[in-house]
């Protein structure tokens, strides 16, 4: 009978490099399929084989032989991130359609990663773009469900698999996969892949550079428009412009200001609203998803409409931004996440300013950037006291502080982790007067 467990073991993060073990072989994409280099693949082969590498010898030290990874890549893209790690695939798909007579599971894909093996993806694509995907080992199916479970079974599959992805996949087709794999005791591994993930490459903190150079711009303009007077719609539309003439995308705009400054955005259902800010309105502004090649950063700054705040709304913005400047400073490879997040929860006691919706929805001092925002978190609850910064992570701090005088104020930027320190990648003045 199959098992479907939790995994309760911590997770771990694995170093550049790779994990303490290395698989046995490193396995290779081939090249007469692919080709060395594509138009739409942003990295060489060998950065996914050295990915592979690395989640082969991180499976092989928690003990699994296969690994299934499930990734919802169509129309939205929070939950596609393990999925473009490994193998560069985005379903052109809207989203996740209705099941018909004809297709079921539409939006969801399957990477299977087997020791000794290139992976390979089940997907419900028709066919594989060969000139963006990295591996020659693709499945395009009407039922990426049963297509996995077939496949499994063909490559005699059974015993102890680890899921990458339990939390995404619905219960609707775990339901129809579970008693067609009836020989696997699945093993729920949510961090599996984002432990290898932890650690960039010298390729990819030279795109997160490079995309925060382009949300930089973007942000500035936007920013400058809020305080002009301009409706939040313009300067989305500003800000989104300047993206995606830069070759970019994103998640959210997320604007607010005046009285709705409490909230993330005046209005949920774009992330802006159409109504300006008037002279002396508290405005702050967030960009964030994936702003370059799937690359996730997320800045968030606070303004006030005209340029002038009064001295409530300066004190408000210059004490979050001093407490941010606090904690960036405090960061540096081994140093533990959890007393940075403790000196926030001093600091931000010691300022007497709290933002109960902002910090409740959002309860931490920042987090990992990777496909999203990730842990470890910078939060007391969140880390575990053995979670340390490493060199080459890309992460935020960000802060939420309100006053009934002045409204409330916000604060995000990205950073990547240096042998000295950080170095920020999304230098978005921090005040705006």
């Amino acid at each position: 009978m199959m098992v479907f467990r939790l995994n309760l073991q911590s997770s771990e993060r694995v170093p550049n490099g790779g994990s303490t073990m290395t698989a046995n072989t490193q396995v290779r994409a081939d090249r007469s399929v692919l080709g060395e280099t594509a138009r739409f693949r942003p990295f060489p082969l060998e950065e996914y084989e050295d990915r592979w590498e690395r989640t082969h010898a991180h499976m092989k030290k928690k003990g699994y032989e296969t690994a299934i990874v499930v990734g919802k890549t169509c129309g939205v893209y929070e939950r596609a991130g393990d999925v473009l790690y490994l193998t560069n695939f985005f379903s052109t798909h809207s989203g996740q359609e209705p099941d018909t007579a004809l297709w079921n599971a539409r939006g969801f894909c399957f990477v299977i990663m087997q020791q000794g093996e290139v992976p390979e993806l089940v997907t419900d694509e028709a066919d594989g773009r060969l000139d963006l995907i990295a591996t020659h080992r693709f499945q395009g199916t009407y039922d990426p469900i049963k297509a996995l479970a077939d496949t499994l079974k063909k490559r005699g599959i059974t015993g102890k698999v680890a899921l990458v992805g339990a939390d995404t996949l619905p219960m609707k087709y775990w339901l129809q996969l579970q008693p067609m794999t009836g020989d696997v005791e699945w093993v729920q591994e949510e961090d599996l892949i984002r432990d290898v993930r932890q650690v960039k490459s010298d390729r990819e903190i030279a795109i997160f550079r490079e995309a925060g150079e382009l949300v930089t711009k973007a942000h500035i303009k936007m920013m400058e428009a809020l305080i002009a007077g301009k409706t939040e719609a313009e300067a989305a539309g500003i800000a989104g412009g300047i993206i995606l003439a830069g070759g970019g995308a994103w998640h959210r705009i997320a604007l607010s200001h005046a009285e709705t400054s409490n909230f993330l955005e005046s209005d949920p259902l774009r992330g802006f609203s159409v109504e300006a800010p008037k002279k002396g309105d508290i405005i702050h502004g967030f960009i964030y998803g994936p702003i370059l090649k799937g690359h996730w950063l997320d800045p968030g700054r606070t303004a006030v409409c005209g340029g002038k705040p009064t001295p409530a709304q300066k004190k408000l913005v210059e004490s979050l931004v001093n407490m941010m400047h606090k904690l960036m400073d405090e960061i540096r490879p081994g140093v533990r996440f959890k007393d940075v997040a403790l000196i926030g929860d001093r600091m931000t006691e010691e300022s007497g300013y709290y933002s109960e919706e902002l910090k409740t929805n959002w309860p931490y001092y920042g987090h990992m950037n990777g496909c999203m925002w990730e842990p470890p978190y910078i939060e007391p609850r969140l880390c575990n006291d053995d979670d340390v910064f490493l060199e080459n992570q890309v992460g935020s701090v960000e802060g939420f502080f309100e006053c009934p005088e002045a409204g409330s104020a916000v604060f995000e930027t990205n950073y990547v982790v240096t042998k000295d320190g950080v170095e920020e990648i999304t230098p978005v003045p921090h005040i705006f007067w």
